[in-house]
């Protein structure tokens, strides 16, 4: 009985991922209004599926990685960014990328995605589209249940450093991968964008 009781346990933590000890939790009524020559982006990972790997997330427009912060199950993570065209990485066993048109005063969400890789989970990044037909869009019935559940967590100077210690590897990642996604059709690349009509006024 006991043994069933520890493989429940096991199993629970499995489903819902353990979160990073790179981030802390934040108080969502203490995130500043968004300003309007900023652009926001927020980075969703609702699913469970390969809960125990951590995902971080990069700027990588000028093509050097800004450590933004580590995305785990049921969590998201805010960026306020300036407007105009972005790129963003996620790195684990892989890396993976997503173009953004950013307007300033809108806010943005992107989905942190994981998908079968050779040894663990890798992650992709999705944009949340304003077009209803879309991989993962705004007026998708679980959408709204997704930010809402969401727990917002905050960068630390301990993500910091950890992201500075392991920036060759990260940006050997961001080398290598981007190739591939350099190879990309202009198709299966707009699916993967963020464009301007893909944000949200705030209210």
């Amino acid at each position: 009985m006991k043994y069933l009781s520890c493989l429940m346990c096991a199993a629970a933590l499995l489903l819902s991922g353990c979160a990073s000890s790179l981030m802390k939790p934040g108080d969502e009524k203490s995130i500043a209004a968004l300003p309007e020559q900023r652009a926001r982006v927020v980075f969703l990972r609702p699913s469970a599926l390969g809960g125990a790997i951590q995902a971080s997330v990069f700027d990588v427009t000028d093509g050097k990685p800004g450590f933004i912060g580590v995305s785990s199950v049921g969590t998201k993570v805010v960026y306020d960014t300036a407007p105009g065209k972005h790129r963003f990485m996620v790195v684990s066993e892989a890396a993976d990328f997503l173009d953004a048109n950013l307007t300033a005063g809108k806010t943005y969400y992107a989905i942190v995605a994981p998908r079968m890789g050779m040894w663990k989970a890798r992650f992709s990044l999705w944009p949340v589209k304003a077009d209803p037909k879309a991989h993962y869009s705004l007026a998708g019935t679980e959408f709204p249940g997704w930010v809402q559940q969401g727990k917002l967590v905050l960068n630390t100077p301990e993500g910091e450093q950890w992201a500075k210690a392991n920036a060759a590897d990260i940006q050997g990642k961001y080398n290598a991968y981007m190739k591939v996604w350099d190879a990309k059709s202009a198709e299966a690349l707009e699916k993967r964008a963020l464009d301007p009509e893909d944000g949200v006024s705030a209210k």
